[in-house]
């Protein structure tokens, strides 16, 4: 009988060690999940974009049409799924209240050479983002969607431009706490590499911070934005989406919440 207790025991703790290993070895196949085609010049042209700062070596997708006057620039970094391409509605969003945009992509995605992890897409977010203050000076935005908010977070903390603002969309507060709430039943937030932790990261960052939240978000849980939220010790304001999820968010261009947004930045 103990013996085969003892057996039954060891079985379990291979399966769960091995649910482990398996976890720390594909856990950058979990997290990032790139279209890795690049969009045609003819795709972008028929819909008045282009590629930023060219079409050789881009690092994203700009409207082929500068704005007569411009608030600023927002650099958009996008979530872990898809590539800039994808996100064209912060074009129309944000360009109504005066803002260029610039949907910035990762290397890994959308064409772009590389091997996405948390240093390759922060370094090239840093250089992404110097290129534009060299581009188009003052005011700078950074906006970052679910996976991009840590990619900000841990860009701003590097940073030697000024920043004005940034917008966090469905943010978490460290990957490793995600990472615990998701596999709980693991030593997860001890097993990840990448540790996008924007509690730390904007410790001492200074200028404004919009934090915009899906209350039933079944990907990030509230909480974790919540607890980013509560953690930021510089001008801020939350908006919380009820009864929405992590691909819910009201996101259409006439939608109120994006004006709200923009003012709270710019005044």
């Amino acid at each position: 009988m103990i013996k085969e207790f003892l057996n039954v025991c060891t079985f379990a703790l291979i399966v769960y060690l091995m649910l482990a290993l398996a976890l720390f070895l594909f856990q950058r196949s979990f997290l990032y999940y790139p279209d890795s085609v690049k969009p045609s010049e003819k795709l972008l042209t028929a819909e008045s974009l282009r590629f930023w700062p060219s079409s050789q070596n881009y690092r994203g997708v700009i409207a082929a049409r500068e704005l007569d006057n411009t608030k600023g620039t927002v650099i958009i970094f996008h979530g872990n799924a898809g590539s800039a391409y994808h996100r064209t509605y912060y074009l129309n969003a944000l360009s109504q209240y005066g803002f260029r945009v610039i949907l910035a992509e990762y290397p890994g995605y959308g064409g772009r050479d590389g091997q996405p992890s948390e240093s390759v897409l922060v370094d090239d977010a840093i250089e992404t983002i110097k290129l534009a203050h060299q581009t188009y000076d003052e005011p700078l935005y950074l906006w970052g969607e679910s996976l991009g908010s840590g990619v900000v977070s841990s860009a701003v903390a590097k940073l030697d431009v000024p920043i004005a603002g940034l917008v966090l969309f469905t943010p978490w507060d460290s990957l490793p706490s995600l990472a615990q709430t998701h596999y709980w039943y693991l030593p997860a937030r001890w097993l990840v590499l990448d540790q996008y932790n924007s509690v730390e990261n904007l410790e001492k960052f200074k200028g404004k911070v919009a934090v915009v939240l899906a209350e039933m978000d079944e990907v990030i849980p509230v909480k974790h934005g919540k607890a980013l939220y509560d953690a930021i010790g510089t001008q801020k304001k939350l908006w919380l989406f009820e009864k929405a999820g992590h691909n819910s968010t009201p996101i259409a261009a006439r939608e109120l919440w994006w004006k709200e947004v923009s003012n709270f930045l710019i005044q």
